[in-house]
């Protein structure tokens, strides 16, 4: 769990995030939603220690973030796994060695037990034929689910994904929706996810802020979306054709009910 109270955060005289306050649930996805610019990535960055808040907490399991110094940040961030909006793999590498990287940097296993655990996580997400490919034989895609791997090399308690969707066709976006899903759901993950495609929202948002101009403008879940009545929610969430649609035609159903 992950409690955040009353985060602030200031870019010269530039208001980013005013007084935010939320909780993100264990072995649930917590999304965080906005237009760009709404300060949902900063938030992001400060949820993981990257930047620095001017007030406010953020607790992870009652140990304070913003008050870490640098071994204790370290520490926390062993706990941490870190989906990347690009997948941020190593060219260099082979699906095997990137996802190998995060053991070699953190722990003293054997080269053959961080094989070990690096073949279990490609396995988990249905790659273990692929281990020997160079990152330049991936789909975007396979991409993905390598870097999902990675993510989970360490067997983290705490997940986080920064538009795992971007430039992914529908179909294979909503594979990697329910594949974090899954994970977060068997390993009893915190996850938190930046995103803007409402297909995810409404595929896995089991607990949802929406961020407007730097404040939590909105709290709820997946279900709750469609019959919210707060204006600024809705004109991000109906600005799609198909969502409008879907909302009329409930609205007709209920009409008829």
């Amino acid at each position: 769990m992950i409690k955040i109270k009353g985060i602030c955060k200031q870019f010269d005289d530039k208001a980013v995030l005013k007084d935010i306050s939320t909780v993100f649930d264990k072995g649930k996805t917590n999304l965080i939603i906005g237009r760009s610019g709404s300060g949902k990535t900063v938030l992001m960055k400060t949820l993981i220690g990257l930047i620095r808040p001017n007030s406010g907490e953020i607790l992870y399991n009652d140990r304070n973030l913003t008050t870490m110094n640098k071994s204790e940040l370290k520490n926390l961030r062993r706990e941490m796994g870190m989906l990347f909006q690009g997948s941020a793999l190593f060219d260099s590498m082979t699906v095997l060695e990137n996802v190998m990287f995060p053991l070699t940097m953190f722990t003293r296993e054997s080269k053959k037990e961080r094989e070990k655990r690096a073949k279990f996580c490609l396995e988990r997400v249905n790659l273990m034929d692929a281990d020997h490919l160079s990152t330049g034989e991936l789909s975007g895609g396979m991409m993905k689910r390598v870097a999902i791997a990675r993510a989970i090399a360490l067997n983290p308690d705490y997940l986080f994904c920064d538009e795992p969707n971007s430039g992914l066709d529908p179909k294979t976006a909503l594979l990697i929706d329910d594949l974090i899903h899954d994970i977060t759901k068997e390993y009893n993950i915190t996850t938190v996810i930046n995103t803007h495609d409402m297909n995810s929202v409404m595929n896995i948002g089991e607990k949802i802020i929406f961020i407007y101009e730097g404040e939590k403008a909105w709290e709820g879940t997946k279900d709750e979306v469609m019959t919210s009545t707060n204006k600024r929610l809705n004109d991000f969430v109906f600005a799609s054709d198909l969502f409008r649609k879907v909302r009329e035609v409930e609205s007709l159903f209920n009409e008829e009910g």
